[in-house]
């Protein structure tokens, strides 16, 4: 199947074809009586394989992005402690969606790690929405000052940026795991529609959040992770590469697009 997100090869930890084609080789010549029972399993352990992989797909975004997100909260839950900061409005409106992100964050990864696959697809859909709330509240009562542009616009826009990314990802991992099955062709059109969606909320959210460069870049980062996996790994797709480099530049567009509207709009003031 067409799965969006890099996989690990056969040889991995969480090896896909080759390991389910040897363990099922290994089961059938331990003389499994019934065909049926046989099915099952071999069903089963194809089920488990598909959500171990789509599980793991976030990997390589998640540990580019993950490290400097969580350095960056770190940061900011140092700065907004401050008494000077404490008091501002700016931080006052925004730190319980702040605190509700790093809650619904662990019980994602919690929920990830016991194989509830559906769950996580309910976490992360909240998680999203906080953060898009917080980004939100956040346009509308601009920076004043470098630390806060920094710690706050620029920390949870790159939250943002990769939840929206990892929520799609997610989606895509549960319908895997449920036996969604579309044949070669569709599978592939179900990827370049997942990735046109993703796509669509950069330009949405560039529209609606001042073209934060933050989320683009992000966004771009775990895009660009999924065409390095469907155009250099296995499943290859070269359609959903293409797809996901496409999306890349559709998002850094429209954040681009944003920026000079405002500017042409400066100057003709």
């Amino acid at each position: 199947s067409a799965t969006i997100m890099p996989v690990r090869s056969a040889s991995g930890r969480n090896g896909c074809t080759v390991a389910f084609a040897s363990d099922a080789a290994r089961f059938t010549a331990k003389g499994t009586k019934s065909p049926a029972r046989a099915s099952a399993t071999c069903s089963a352990m194809v089920r488990a394989s598909a959500r171990e992989r789509a599980m793991s797909s976030c990997a390589p975004v998640h540990e580019a992005v993950s490290a400097r997100v969580s350095t960056s909260l770190l940061a900011y839950a140092v700065w907004q402690a401050l008494p000077a900061n404490a008091v501002r409005a700016r931080v006052r409106s925004t730190g319980w969606l702040a605190a509700a992100s790093m809650v619904l964050n662990a019980a994602w990864l919690l929920v990830t790690q016991q194989g509830w696959i559906w769950a996580s697809v309910v976490v992360i859909a909240a998680l999203a929405l906080v953060l898009g709330t917080l980004v939100q509240r956040l346009t509308r009562e601009p920076a004043t000052s470098t630390w806060d542009l920094v710690l706050l616009d620029g920390t949870f826009g790159l939250y943002l940026g990769w939840v929206a990314v990892a929520t799609c990802a997610n989606i895509t991992a549960a319908l895997v795991d449920s036996g969604f099955d579309l044949g070669a062709t569709g599978n592939q059109v179900a990827a370049v529609t997942v990735l046109a969606v993703a796509a669509g909320l950069g330009v949405v959210f560039a529209h609606r959040l001042g073209g934060r460069w933050a989320v683009a870049a992000a966004m771009a980062w775990g895009l660009a992770w999924i065409a390095v996996g469907r155009l250099g790994g296995e499943p290859r797709s070269v359609a959903t590469g293409i797809a996901a480099v496409v999306a890349v530049v559709v998002v850094l567009a429209g954040a681009l697009r944003w920026h000079m509207r405002r500017t042409g709009t400066a100057a003709a003031v």
